[in-house]
């Protein structure tokens, strides 16, 4: 079985291998029976169209680079995920459709290819030879209900990164994001504040601005409701600091980054 080209693999994924039905003919796919790959990840990268739901749960930021994307905060610091409990169960929280995705998306089988093919990572230990689970393909070798509900899904996802790369294209257009920076202080602390950059956000005083025809633009194209969501969510990162102190995971002051 030949792995998918893996120069760079995305978060949480530590191999791929396309899904066949000569190799897993077989195989089932089980659910996880907990959020443990999650654990340890503090910033997982979020769809415009979940925007609206993850807003109430998590900041939502953009990352800093040539090439800024949305991420849903779990944590501020760096290996901190604030929602997964001692017993490793996620928390009633939205999970962004990335990890929901997850073992599985599609990916180019070769460089030179424009078509993606299902693909899944055999270390999640999930998708296997197994007696019990949602099997995988038909006794004629078709794809199943399940796997098909999987392609439909990634497919989907694929359609939402798209529109979320035309987002952040207009806000590079028109000039609206700039660097971040957030500092907290605790009342037993005030002179050593925790101090957050690396990442970027909207700025408030170039939308203020923006020619009325902009601004109209904006909300035609419901991209004004993304934009008010992103803003809202930032008035959750001094209560994702609350969380951090209270569970004990707080690095040394100014010592702190959110990237």
């Amino acid at each position: 079985m030949a792995s998918a080209p893996q120069p760079t693999l995305p978060l949480f994924y530590n191999d791929l291998l396309p899904l066949n039905s000569r190799d897993h003919k077989t195989w089932r796919s089980k659910t996880f029976e907990n959020a443990r790959f999650l654990d340890g990840t503090h910033a997982i990268p979020l769809t415009v169209d979940e925007f609206v739901d993850a807003q109430r749960y998590f900041p939502i930021v953009f990352t800093a680079g040539e090439n800024p994307l949305p991420i849903a905060l779990m944590g501020l610091n760096e290996g901190v995920n604030t929602f997964i409990k001692e017993d490793g169960q996620l928390e009633e929280v939205y999970l962004p459709a990335y990890a929901r995705r997850y073992p599985f998306m599609l990916a180019k089988l070769s460089p030179e290819s424009e078509d993606l093919s299902l693909c899944f990572d055999p270390t999640a230990q999930i998708v296997g030879e197994f007696d019990e689970g949602n099997a995988l393909f038909k006794e004629d070798g078709g794809a199943s209900d399940h796997t098909n509900g999987i392609l439909e899904f990634c497919q989907r996802f694929e359609e939402s990164g798209q529109r979320t790369r035309m987002f952040m294209e207009e806000l590079a257009k028109l000039d609206l994001l700039m660097d971040g920076e957030i500092a907290i202080t605790q009342n037993d602390n005030p002179d050593k504040p925790f101090i957050y950059r690396g990442f970027r956000m909207i700025d408030e005083k170039k939308l203020r601005e923006l020619p009325a025809d902009k601004l109209a633009d904006l909300n035609k194209n419901g991209l004004i409701m993304m934009i008010h969501a992103h803003l809202f969510s930032l008035n959750l990162m001094r209560a994702l600091f609350a969380r951090q102190v209270q569970q004990g995971k707080m690095p040394q002051p100014q010592a702190a980054s959110s990237n």
